[in-house]
């Protein structure tokens, strides 16, 4: 459905999240979510792929990821706001 195109770590550096990027053609009508990193499921050998158990209808609902905005991360049980970015000075 679309492919993993950032990470996002917490202040203490433990990874919460993949940035997926879903749809479109040649970046056009394509779309990031954030993912929470414990429901991803990583397959093994040289073509390996990153499953997650989600429903096209919850990708479709989640916020979209947009850098420099809070990050809502779509969970195993529901969606939940990891943090908020930080002030520009």
């Amino acid at each position: 459905m679309g492919r993993i195109v950032d990470i996002i770590v917490d202040h203490s550096g433990q990874v919460r999240a993949a940035v997926i990027d879903f749809g479109g053609f040649l970046g056009v009508g394509n779309r990031k979510i954030a993912v929470d990193w414990s429901i991803l499921r990583f397959g093994s050998g040289e073509k390996s792929r990153v499953v997650v158990d989600l429903k096209r209808a919850q990708v479709k609902a989640a916020p979209e990821y947009k850098d420099g905005k809070p990050v809502v991360v779509l969970g195993a049980s529901a969606a939940m706001p990891l943090a908020e970015p930080a002030p520009s000075q």
